[in-house]
């Protein structure tokens, strides 16, 4: 699996070991490439947004069990059932050369680890401040994980993206319900032209907008 670049706040992660059997194959990767992207977060002050790494759900891929392991010893690795991983941000673990390992159902050669930029918390109400703000923030930390010079030729994204785990959400801009389905996006020109942004429920994903130009 190679590496492939930002696109839609997401990177997959390249250098899989895989170990196969007949229940279940398990994923290691090394814990260094982790702990150097939470490094660029944690150099600057980033409020409202954090990078989020997780294992996409697929039919051949529905995480069993994880651990993050050194040579003298094994800590649990901690996930939702989104298969959103949370992982320690450790000097200890890198210089002692971790691993991450996931145990998973299924092909692991059809997984992938995504690393995405995202919200913090999520708001059911929003005013245009609040939106070029955190749309400020997710430049800022996209810019943060190019590094230099590559930070210099990325363009910009190009609004939010809200994402719902309800099929039956309803948001109403500046006064004017309209009902959506487990999506909405806005682009920059978008948000300049509201005043405010309610939802019938708090979206579980906000994230940055990049469209294909």
């Amino acid at each position: 699996m190679r590496s492939r670049p930002l696109i839609n706040g997401f990177i997959f992660l390249s250098s899989l070991l895989i170990t196969s059997n007949s229940i279940a194959e398990t994923v290691s990767l090394e814990y260094v490439g982790f702990y150097d992207r939470l490094k660029q977060v944690n150099k600057q002050n980033y409020q409202l947004v954090e990078l989020a790494f997780s294992v996409p759900i697929t039919s051949d891929c529905t995480i069993k069990s994880g651990s993050i392991t050194t040579e003298n010893a094994t800590y649990p690795l901690t996930y939702t059932k989104q298969q959103r991983l949370f992982i320690p941000f450790d000097a200890q673990l890198k210089s002692d050369r971790g691993l991450v390992n996931i145990e998973v159902a299924g092909d692991a050669s059809q997984c992938a680890i995504a690393m995405q930029v995202r919200a913090r918390e999520t708001q059911q109400h929003y005013t245009q401040s609040q939106l070029l703000a955190l749309n400020t923030d997710m430049n800022r930390l996209l810019d943060g994980l190019q590094g230099f010079p590559m930070k210099y030729f990325r363009k910009p994204i190009d609004g939010i993206s809200f994402d719902f785990s309800d099929s039956n959400v309803s948001v109403t801009i500046d006064g004017k319900e309209q009902k959506i389905a487990k999506k909405l996006t806005l682009d920059l020109e978008q948000i300049n032209r509201l005043t405010r942004l309610d939802f019938s429920t708090k979206p579980s994903v906000v994230s940055p907008l990049v469209l294909n130009h």
